[in-house]
């Protein structure tokens, strides 16, 4: 039976979208456990009955100190959230809080793979690529990005159903002579690893294209990647609905509504609803502080399809294969 724990006080809206969002999925068949304050959240009912509770007093706010706020408080949603997966009372946690403060209890908590020297967050992007780190180490070694590499096919396999996924590492040509010191050295450390399918250097626009299905990166460069994308995917949003709402596609509109409405939902963040912080010892997700209800319940759906395909397991197999 898989359990997720869900940082209820966690994000901009919380407790109330994360409440609703961890009743919708509830509703569905997923076993939810809510952490944090029971004055605040109070007993929350789904179609399968009330929502288990474990009772959090404190809250690590977005402008605290992540690492220091763990370790200063100890009852604080998003730490009880990880004490819940170290101590297998649940299999994974979702946190639309701190992200610094989740990555700290995830990292220091529930703790890091044998073999790992730095968890990653990974994104998946609306175009189905894999893409990490898009955030957590700013400052990358050789190294890290061939476990980069690993955790990103793990990914690829449980959610993109890729039995052997290609790995690009980004760059600003193709060339292996390309790059700062650290991609010429990553792409000759990930041309010789047999534990993953290197297919070489890719580019920004290789989003757009079938080169790779993962790919990797220093968290600096990605999360500006990530953050481009999504305000391309506005722009380009905003573009087509600006020429739709010209006169002359008046009376086509009505017909092409509907395919708009389905691109909008697929660039949206919230159809996905979080990124994995892979690498460490159980699924964690860690969803938009802005999220939505909707994204919330997507986040959950996320985790817990993490858990049940394995994902840490093979992440852990692929580091071992790495690493030696």
């Amino acid at each position: 039976m898989t359990v997720i724990a869900v940082d209820a006080m966690g994000g901009d809206n919380a407790p109330e979208e994360v409440i609703a969002g961890a009743r919708t999925v509830h509703g569905e068949g997923i076993d939810v456990v809510l952490v944090g304050d029971s004055d605040a959240i109070g007993t929350v009912e789904s179609s399968r009955g009330p929502l288990p509770l474990r009772e959090a007093t404190q809250v690590i706010g977005f402008e605290d100190d992540p690492a220091r706020s763990v370790r200063d408080k100890p009852d604080a949603s998003v730490v009880v959230t990880a004490r819940l997966v170290a101590s297998g009372d649940a299999d994974a946690m979702v946190s639309a809080g701190s992200t610094g403060a989740a990555m700290a209890a995830a990292t220091f908590i529930v703790g890091r793979l044998p073999g790992v020297s730095r968890p990653g967050i990974a994104s998946i992007f609306p175009t189905g690529h894999v893409v990490l780190d898009v955030g957590a180490n700013l400052e990358v070694k050789a190294e890290h990005l061939l476990q980069f590499a690993v955790m990103g096919s793990a990914l690829a396999q449980v959610y993109r159903h890729v039995e052997r996924p290609r790995v690009g590492l980004l760059n600003i040509g193709e060339e292996p002579s390309k790059g700062r010191a650290i991609e010429r050295e990553a792409h000759a450390l990930l041309s010789s690893s047999n534990a993953i399918d290197f297919v070489g250097n890719v580019e920004g626009r290789d989003l757009a294209t079938d080169a790779a299905d993962v790919i990797v990166t220093d968290g600096f460069t990605g999360n500006v990647l990530l953050k481009t994308s999504e305000g391309s995917g506005r722009a380009i949003q905003h573009m087509i609905l600006e020429t739709l709402s010209h006169p002359d596609y008046a009376d086509l509109l009505p017909g092409l509504m509907p395919a708009f409405s389905e691109l909008r939902e697929r660039l949206s963040p919230e159809s996905v609803g979080g990124a994995h912080l892979v690498g460490t010892r159980g699924v964690v997700v860690i969803a938009h502080g802005s999220s939505s209800r909707t994204a919330i319940a997507n986040a959950i759906r996320f985790a817990a399809e993490g858990v049940e395909h394995g994902l840490v397991d093979r992440v852990g197999v692929g580091i071992e294969s790495a690493v030696h």
